[in-house]
């Protein structure tokens, strides 16, 4: 098969190189949907943009589920085509789209049970609340396109054709970035609808990037297909589906609790504390787009080498990564440490933002280099079948440590100190993320 050779073959920092770069470039454009919201929202008013920061944490939930559920089905399938078993390959990837669809449903049903309830928990702001529930109502009923496009985007990637996964997001990026300014301040000839006009240019945006997905499967991957003839749900591909799927989902989901968590911490200083972490964020995730696309290479990559026992390739892996990892962090944290203002600057910042955010920013990049170890190691472990390095991992640095710390050093000592309980929580995850890797490693065979 043509697909395979690529991973069987090709030299390791090439493929690495081949494989993560589409990827990189395509989570950095989709982390744009939620950039640019931000940036048009602003313009509206910082009441506005604190209430997208509110009901960040749900559309991060939606989020989890899909790339969770996305990363298991692609961990299964990489292992079954580097296994070269056809039959099982068509059985896997059918249960992905039927994962897909469930989690759409149920996902639908709390967009028009739950915002309100949701809202009105962390805010009694009748306009921030007013704001939330136009956004985020709109973003929870329409989310098909978010979670169908997920999906088909990792059968690609499992078969290694990076490339045309990254083609699928931008398409809907670009629409969502064209749509963002029309729709929020009624552009030709259409009535302005606000916060509102955000969600239904990133939900079109999401429906235009499912449909390239879709097609680009269709006419582009002939490995994985799906076949509705004779299908019945299996427990045992489920089961290896959320072997590595539940833990991802629950690592995702854990940066939707601790936004959740921190908002709930800063509110009662202001909604401008609110506003600025919500942006810092998303400023965040975009930087750590590229360390977020060599981890997704990796579980391909992995987990076919693991399915055909090369396992010097995962070795090679890992040595080819981590360090590729560890330089776009330095960058990273070179960025907000001598450009926080102008970082802000792009979300019309009040004083008391910049005042908040400047000198957060440079405390929080301290910690950049410590998470990229942490996130790469939890993926390429992923690629073994096991997503519990990964979910661990982002659990210690995101919200066991992370969160009460930062309680802690709110209440004693102001706002102004929460950040550096972040240094705390990146070390001991990269302690345990190192230790814990070179274990399931060791008993995997692969060291």
């Amino acid at each position: 098969m043509e697909h395979t050779n690529k991973l069987e073959t090709m030299p390791m920092p090439k493929l690495v190189i081949n494989m993560s770069l589409p990827l990189m470039i395509s989570l950095l454009v989709q982390s744009l949907y939620n950039i640019v919201d931000s940036v048009f929202v602003a313009r509206l008013s910082e009441d506005a943009l604190a209430a997208t920061s509110l009901v960040f944490p749900v559309q991060l939930l939606m989020i989890a589920v899909g790339v969770g559920t996305g990363v298991g089905v692609n961990a299964v399938l990489s292992k079954n085509i580097g296994a070269k078993n056809t039959e099982m390959i068509e059985h896997v990837a059918t249960t992905g789209l039927l994962l897909s669809l469930i989690s759409t449903a149920v996902f639908m049903i709390l967009g028009f049970t739950c915002t309100r309830i949701f809202v009105h928990a962390f805010t009694e702001d009748a306009i921030i609340a007013e704001y939330s529930i136009q956004y985020l109502s709109v973003c929870m009923i329409f989310c098909v396109g978010s979670l169908v496009s997920t999906m088909f985007q990792r059968f690609l990637q499992a078969v290694g054709d990076t490339f045309y996964s990254m083609v699928s997001l931008i398409a809907g990026a670009i629409t969502n970035i064209v749509l963002d300014p029309v729709l929020i301040f009624g552009w030709l000839g259409i009535p302005p609808m606000g916060v509102r006009g955000a969600a239904i240019a990133t939900v079109i945006g999401q429906c235009v990037s499912a449909v390239t997905a879709i097609w680009l499967n269709k006419v582009k991957n002939p490995v994985v297909k799906i076949t509705c003839k004779n299908y019945k749900v299996d427990k045992a591909v489920l089961a290896q589906i959320y072997m590595v799927g539940f833990p991802t989902i629950i690592t995702q989901a854990i940066g939707s609790m601790m936004v959740a968590a921190i908002n709930a911490i800063l509110i009662p200083f202001s909604s401008t504390a609110v506003a600025f972490f919500g942006v810092y964020y998303k400023l965040q995730n975009f930087l750590f787009m590229p360390m977020n696309g060599l981890g997704q290479a990796a579980i391909p990559i992995v987990g076919f080498c693991y399915g055909s026992r090369n396992y010097s390739r995962i070795r090679q892996a890992i040595r080819t990564v981590l360090p590729i990892a560890i330089g776009i962090s330095l960058l990273a944290t070179v960025v907000f440490m001598v450009f926080p203002s102008g970082l802000l600057g792009l979300f019309s910042p009040s004083e008391d933002m910049l005042s908040i955010g400047v000198p957060a920013l440079r405390i929080i990049s301290v910690t950049f280099v410590f998470a990229s170890v942490t996130m790469i190691l939890g993926y390429a472990i992923s690629g073994l079948g096991n997503g519990f390095v990964n979910m661990s991992g982002t659990a210690l640095r995101q919200l066991i440590v992370f969160v009460p710390l930062a309680y802690l050093f709110a209440s004693c000592f102001g706002i102004e100190s929460v950040w550096y309980s972040m240094w705390i929580s990146e070390g001991i995850a990269v302690l345990y993320a190192v230790l814990a890797a070179k274990n399931v490693m060791r008993k995997k065979g692969v060291v």
